[in-house]
C-alpha cells in the first residue's frame, strides 16, 4: 500500500471509529458538559486516555454523548464521583488490553499463516479491520451482559456457602479480618518456565504462554472462578466458596500434568478475605497463597491450615500435612497438600 493511500485509509477508519469528526477542545467539551475542564480531564484520563493541551481540537460530539453517561448517573444520584471515575477506569483499562490483544492476534496470524514481515502484516490488519468492527462490538455488548449475569448468579447462589464457610474459617485473623470479600485465591505457577524461555525462540514462547493462559482460563471459567492476571508463566485466581477454589486448583495441576506442551505447575489455593480494587486483589490472603506456590513441589497444591480445616470435612479432598515452614511475613505456617478424594472434579472435557 502506498503512503498516500495508507493514509487515507487511516483517515477512514478512524472517522468510522470516532463517529464524527475532531472540532472540540476541552473547554468546549466541558462546555457541553456543563462540568468544569477539570472533571472533563478525569474523566478522559480515567477512559485511559493521555492529557492533551487546552486549545488542541482532539473530541468530537461522540466523546461528548459518551462522557455525558456517567455524569448523568452522578447528578441523578445513582453514582458519586469517585465510583464514576473507578467504574469509567474499568473500561478503560480493559478495553485498552482487549484492543491489544486482538491487533496482535491478527498480526500474528498473519505473520505466522500469511509468511508476512511485520509490516506488512499489519498494514493488511488495517485492512481487514473494517469488517471486523461491527462483529465485534455486538459481541463485546453480548458478552458484558452475559458476564454482568453470571455474576448476578455467583452473588446470589454461593453467598449463602461462602457465608457459612467465612464463620467457621479466618474471619477473626487479624491480618485480614476488616477485608471485605471472603474468597478462595489461587495461583497456578509454571515450573521451570524462565530456563525453558532462553531455550525457545518467541514464537515458541508466546505459542506455550497462550496455550497455558487460554488452558488455565478455561478451567477457571468452568469451575465458576473468575481470572484476576496472568503474569507471563503465573495465573491469578478467585472463587466464592472454598470448594471451588480448590476443585479449579486441581483441575489445573490435573490439567498441565496431562498437558504435552506446559512443563508442570506449582498450585496453590487459600481462603481468606481480600480487597478487590480495579479488576485486581489484595491482601494478606494473596500474599500467602503466593508464598505457598513458591514453596509447593512440582505438580502438587499447598493450602495453609485454615483452608484445610474448612476442607476437611467433605470427602471431595484428601488434606495431607506438611512439615512446618517459615514463610516470609507469616512467621511459621503450616502447610497442608490438597489432593483429589472421592469427586469427579470438574470436567474440561467438550460435550
Amino acid at each position: 500500500m502506498e503512503q498516500r493511500e495508507w493514509h487515507r485509509t487511516i483517515r477512514e477508519l478512524e472517522h468510522r471509529l470516532l463517529g464524527a469528526e475532531r472540532t472540540l477542545t476541552y473547554r468546549q467539551m466541558a462546555d457541553q458538559l456543563g462540568v468544569s475542564t477539570r472533571s472533563a480531564r478525569r474523566l478522559w484520563r480515567a477512559l485511559g486516555f493521555p492529557n492533551l493541551d487546552d486549545d488542541v481540537k482532539a473530541f468530537t460530539k461522540t466523546d461528548v454523548e459518551a462522557l455525558a453517561t456517567m455524569i448523568e448517573l452522578v447528578r441523578d444520584g445513582h453514582l458519586n464521583e469517585e465510583t464514576a471515575i473507578s467504574m469509567t477506569r474499568s473500561v478503560g483499562q480493559m478495553t485498552d488490553r482487549m484492543v491489544v490483544w486482538q491487533i496482535e492476534a491478527l498480526v500474528e496470524d498473519k505473520i505466522a499463516n500469511g509468511q508476512l514481515s511485520d509490516a506488512v502484516a499489519r498494514s493488511q490488519v488495517v485492512e481487514t479491520l473494517p469488517q471486523l468492527i461491527e462483529p465485534i462490538q455486538k459481541l463485546m455488548g453480548y458478552t458484558w451482559r452475559r458476564q454482568l449475569s453470571a455474576a448476578l448468579q455467583r452473588l446470589t447462589v454461593r453467598v449463602e456457602s461462602g457465608l457459612a464457610a467465612t464463620e467457621q474459617g479466618r474471619t477473626g485473623a487479624e491480618d485480614d479480618a476488616a477485608l471485605p470479600l471472603a474468597r478462595a485465591v489461587g495461583f497456578a505457577d509454571l515450573v521451570s518456565y524462565t530456563s525453558l524461555s532462553r531455550q525457545m525462540n518467541e514464537r515458541t514462547l508466546a505459542h506455550m504462554v497462550q496455550h497455558f493462559e487460554s488452558k488455565c482460563a478455561e478451567i477457571i471459567s468452568i469451575g465458576g472462578g473468575r481470572l484476576v492476571k496472568t503474569v507471563g508463566d503465573e495465573v491469578l485466581y478467585n472463587a466464592e466458596t472454598p470448594e471451588a477454589g480448590a476443585e479449579i486448583a486441581l483441575a489445573l495441576a490435573e490439567s498441565i500434568a496431562a498437558d504435552g506442551v506446559l512443563p508442570e505447575a506449582r498450585v496453590s489455593v487459600v481462603w481468606g478475605r481480600v480487597l478487590s480494587r480495579m479488576g485486581d486483589i489484595y491482601g494478606p490472603t494473596v500474599n500467602l497463597a503466593a508464598r505457598l506456590t513458591a514453596l509447593a513441589d512440582p505438580g502438587t497444591i499447598l493450602v495453609d491450615q485454615v483452608t484445610a480445616q474448612t476442607l476437611e470435612s467433605n470427602p471431595d479432598y484428601l488434606l495431607v500435612p506438611q512439615p512446618p515452614r517459615i514463610v516470609r511475613g507469616f512467621g511459621e505456617v503450616q502447610p497442608n497438600m490438597l489432593l483429589r478424594g472421592q469427586g469427579a472434579g470438574i470436567s474440561t472435557e467438550p460435550r
